[in-house]
């Protein structure tokens, strides 16, 4: 799939960009499964209006793995000096 080639000198305002491809809106509606799946390999894809860069197109991350409570238990101990009130001299650094 060839990608208009909009990075050049001409367009310093998509220097930041010209890493990642660029693809106008006319080539991302004729490639977008191309276009998703360079996404989901890890790719940025620009998606410019003309020559000016309006979408940035990435892969979704995946949820992260739900908590579940008690994961650590008996891992470490908590003593009772952790319940007990702050020096004033660190107080004094929250205030």
């Amino acid at each position: 799939m060839g990608l208009t080639p909009i990075c050049t000198l001409a367009n310093l305002n998509l220097a930041k960009f010209c890493a990642m491809p660029i693809s106008t809106i006319h080539e991302a509606k004729t490639n977008l499964s191309r276009l998703i799946e360079r996404a989901e390999r890890g790719e940025e894809v620009i998606i410019a209006r003309g020559k000016k860069p309006v979408v940035r197109l990435t892969a979704v991350k995946p949820a992260p793995k739900k908590r579940s409570p008690g994961l650590f238990r008996g891992e470490f101990e908590v003593t009772s000096a952790f319940f007990e009130p702050l020096p004033s001299e660190e107080m004094e650094g929250w205030e």
